[in-house]
């Protein structure tokens, strides 16, 4: 078979994979990015249809609509009810995805990031990092070394703990900038 033709079937995998991957608050992901095409580019991809799985690796960057995800490494596998599974590995991986209706993105890192379409579930692992961005400026930033995020319920939880230390955490606390929401008729903080 030649690769362009594996490729082309591997491609829906992940764009379930990035269609539902994120969002936060009120606001719910980009409707359109649902009906975009999925883009992607790696240094190599391997596909396995009897399995379901894809993998790409080197450099990856995927982007569907206002989806972004880059890493060194993006696995996806489908089970036989049609839900997807992606894990995203890097130094650190990124997810970046605008909300819907409004001028906000959201953004994560993670040494590792873990998707799963059944739960509607987005885990980072390992320097978790989430922001969320009002245009081009930061609004609100939390970091640990576990942020789930469910997209059904729209909570999220933070873990620290021993694996979350650094120089600048070294007791490894979960860390948090949350910025007041404006009453109506009240400026923004700048």
């Amino acid at each position: 078979m030649p690769a362009s033709t594996t490729f082309r079937r591997a491609v829906p995998w992940v764009a379930c994979l990035t269609a539902a991957l994120w969002c936060a608050g009120a606001a719910q992901a980009e409707k359109a990015d649902r009906n975009l095409p999925l883009n992607a580019e790696a240094d190599a991809l391997r596909h396995d249809d009897a399995r379901q799985t894809s993998v790409f690796t080197g450099n990856v960057v995927i982007t569907k609509g206002t989806i972004v995800i880059r890493g060194d490494q993006v696995e996806v596998r489908q089970d036989a009810q049609g839900n997807q599974f992606g894990i995203v590995h890097g130094k650190p991986g990124f997810f970046r995805q605008k909300r819907d209706g409004v001028d906000e993105f959201i953004e994560g890192t993670g040494q590792r990031i873990d998707y799963d379409s059944k739960a509607d579930t987005v885990r980072f692992t390992g320097n978790a990092v989430l922001k969320r961005f009002k245009g081009t400026q930061l609004n609100d930033e939390t970091t640990g070394n576990v942020i789930v995020y469910n997209n059904t319920s729209d909570v999220f939880t933070v873990d620290g703990g021993a694996a979350n230390r650094t120089a600048f955490n070294p007791t490894g606390r979960v860390r948090a900038m949350l910025t007041p929401v404006p009453k109506e008729g009240e400026p923004a903080i700048a």
